[in-house]
């Protein structure tokens, strides 16, 4: 067994440094920082006491080191992953209750298993179902049912739904009993934060900070404005005065946690396990190839469902919910220096630490400032001018697009992205079972073809080039058919047809018999079937079958080796 790809912590331990001892350390600082409140701020949005986001920040983080691939990817608790997790245990049981809290173990574990499983079967490319304006849709829609499902933290009113028409009809009927210091609170924390994203860095720059420095700190502000909201709110005793705080914090590290075994429960919860693993894989992967690029690194697909699969075996098995590589802190992470998987395993320590620590501090926090966290976050996540970018591109892209943001949004982020999937399927089978083809004809004077209708080409009654630009199989086996008897009736003079394979890496047994059934119609016809430009492993394929020995024609090397065959036209000199 090679070891070195199931536990990649083998491939740099070996030779780490202490120049990348200290880049690590300098990174978990920073990340650690950050992440606190953010985890806090996830726990809350996916319903869970605030403490649980912190236990899953710590022993994934840790495991994530050993088992996966990218040097710089910061896992945990993400906006996205709790959404679907509240979406996911709403009918399950109430937001915060003992049995929601359970729900939230199972859910990670079984998250766990499924990643883990599909990465020792290299099941990897199955999150290519998921096309980018899918993803780009339902993260768009799920920022904005996010953001939504936050004001009502901000206005310190009662708000249900796990849909935005649900959402804004909650926070109307509830306006009335807006509490003012919970607003002036959690607007005050939203503003400041607004406002260092745009704004800080320029200043800090100008006070003479390196870029480098001004933009971590920038992107540590959130931590400036928990501190300063939790000391007013301990000062002035805001509890008193309606504003909801974290509260109580458990102190110490997460216990070990059995997740629940009833059968029923698993069978509720599979669905959502699977679309939560599947998503925070898509996201994960993006975040650290786009990472692992800058510093012409790679990372393993495969291993990353390993790696990602037993980070939240770790978190579910502590107590946590499910997580996955966050966008936001793993760019940090890479700006502040990290060098290794190592500096996850050190953020995990300052957690840690946290929990040990800081947690009489925390339960001062107004969740008011957490919901603007939360809302500043996941307003980098909306993306509404890609709908007019896909819409130019791609009707069709731009309908599943549209589809996922609707259902996301009208009715559940489960909907959404089960919707999208099957749109994208569905549009991929669509157009591919009705590939693009052109009866090509030579360029004069070269040994170039292109199509009769966009060039001006040499021709030949007799024999006709079709260029087929797809591959065969089931779906379009039969239009390959039509397309073909279409020319004998449109060509009664056609003695050779040549089928111009350059774009065809695959012939399944479905499209087989019909180039059977083709070939045997031209033969009644009068006419021979050939093929051009066979790529090697499709001919592989095809030498394993009867097909070649009955081909009326023959099998050419090029396009313009069948045209000379075929038409006796001279070579070019």
């Amino acid at each position: 067994m090679n070891f070195k790809r199931y536990l990649p912590i083998l491939q740099w331990a070996p030779h780490y440094s202490r120049n990348q001892v200290t880049s690590d350390l300098i990174a978990a600082v920073i990340v650690t920082v950050m992440l606190i409140p953010q985890s806090l701020a996830y726990a809350l949005l996916a319903g869970l006491p605030a403490h649980v986001g912190l236990y899953a920040s710590i022993l994934p983080l840790a495991i994530y080191a050993v088992f996966g691939t990218s040097r710089t990817l910061s896992v945990g608790p993400v906006a996205v992953a709790s959404l679907m997790t509240a979406a996911a245990l709403a009918p399950l049981a109430e937001a915060g209750t003992p049995e929601y809290v359970a729900g939230a173990v199972l859910l990670a574990v079984m998250s766990g298993l499924m990643l883990t499983v599909m990465g020792v079967m290299r099941l990897g490319f199955l999150a290519n179902f998921l096309s980018h304006p899918v993803i780009s849709g339902f993260i768009t829609a799920s920022g904005i049912v996010i953001a939504a499902s936050q004001l009502k933290h901000l206005f310190g009113i009662q708000s249900s739904g796990h849909n935005l028409i649900d959402i804004v009809g909650s926070l109307f009927s509830g306006l009335a009993d807006t509490n003012l210091p919970t607003l002036l609170v959690g607007g005050g924390a939203l503003l400041f934060l607004v406002w260092s994203r745009r704004y800080l860095k320029p200043l800090l720059s100008k006070l003479g900070l390196a870029p480098r420095a001004a933009d971590i700190f920038t992107k540590t502000a959130p931590i400036l404005a928990v501190v300063v909201t939790t000391l007013v709110a301990w000062a002035l005793r805001l509890d008193e005065q309606g504003v909801r705080l974290v509260g109580a914090v458990p102190s110490g590290l997460p216990s070990f946690t059995m997740p629940s075994l009833e059968p029923s429960v698993w069978s509720q919860l599979a669905v959502s396990a699977l679309l939560i693993s599947v998503v925070g894989f898509v996201e994960s992967v993006s975040v650290g190839q786009t990472l692992a690029a800058k510093r012409r690194q790679r990372i393993d697909p495969d291993q990353e469902l390993i790696g990602l699969g037993t980070a939240n075996l770790g978190s579910g098995f502590s107590g946590g919910m499910p997580v996955t590589g966050g966008f936001s802190r793993s760019v940090v992470n890479f700006d502040a220096g990290a060098e290794t998987p190592a500096a996850g395993a050190y953020t995990a320590v300052g957690i840690a630490l946290a929990t040990l620590f800081l947690t009489p501090a925390i339960a001062w926090l107004p969740q008011a400032t957490l919901a603007a966290t939360i809302i500043v976050a996941v307003a980098t996540l909306i993306d509404l001018p890609a709908l007019a970018r896909t819409f130019r591109y791609s009707r069709t892209d731009f309908g599943a697009m549209l589809a996922t943001i609707v259902l996301t949004l009208v009715h559940s982020v489960e909907a959404g992205i089960i919707a999208g999937v099957a749109l994208s399927i569905g549009l991929f089978l669509y157009r591919t079972s009705r590939p693009h083809s052109a009866v090509v004809g030579r360029v004069p004077g070269t040994e170039h073809f292109r199509n009769v209708l966009r060039h001006d080409v040499e021709l030949c009654p007799k024999v006709t080039f079709l260029r087929v630009d797809e591959s065969l199989y089931f779906a379009n086996a039969r239009f390959l058919e039509e397309t073909v008897m279409d020319l004998i009736t449109r060509e009664p003079e056609l003695t050779d047809l040549v089928l111009v394979c350059p774009a065809v890496n695959l012939i399944d047994a479905s499209a087989l018999e019909s180039l059977e059934a083709i070939n045997e119609r031209l033969h009644d016809a009068g006419a021979r079937l050939h093929l051009s430009e066979v790529k090697g492993p499709v001919m592989d394929r095809l030498k394993c079958t009867e097909f070649l020995e009955h081909l009326g024609g023959g099998v050419h090397l090029s396009t313009y080796e069948a045209w000379q065959a075929l038409t006796n036209r001279p070579a070019i000199a």
